[in-house]
């Protein structure tokens, strides 16, 4: 499954991520799942729950689904993408 997810602030750690997709229960839980679990972040295997996610980049999740972190709109933003 691919879903936009939008950042609401400059970035997110990967470690927040995994907690709004509830993919963990805690923050503390996020270092063990990502030892366990093969994360791409951009295509490439990452494990440090620190890791800022950016807009334009794009998260696959084992047995979550692929995420792109995308900007939030501006208030009446028209602008439709090709």
């Amino acid at each position: 499954m691919k879903t936009n997810y939008e950042v609401t602030h400059e970035y997110i750690t990967l470690g927040q991520l995994l907690k709004e997709l509830s993919v963990i229960q805690s923050g503390g839980m996020a270092k063990w799942y990502l030892q366990e679990q093969a994360v791409l972040v951009d295509g490439q295997l990452e494990q440090r729950r620190g890791r800022k996610l950016y807009p334009g980049m794009m998260i696959e999740i084992p047995d979550e689904g692929t995420f792109f972190m995308v900007a939030p709109k501006a208030p009446g933003d028209e602008t439709h993408e090709a």
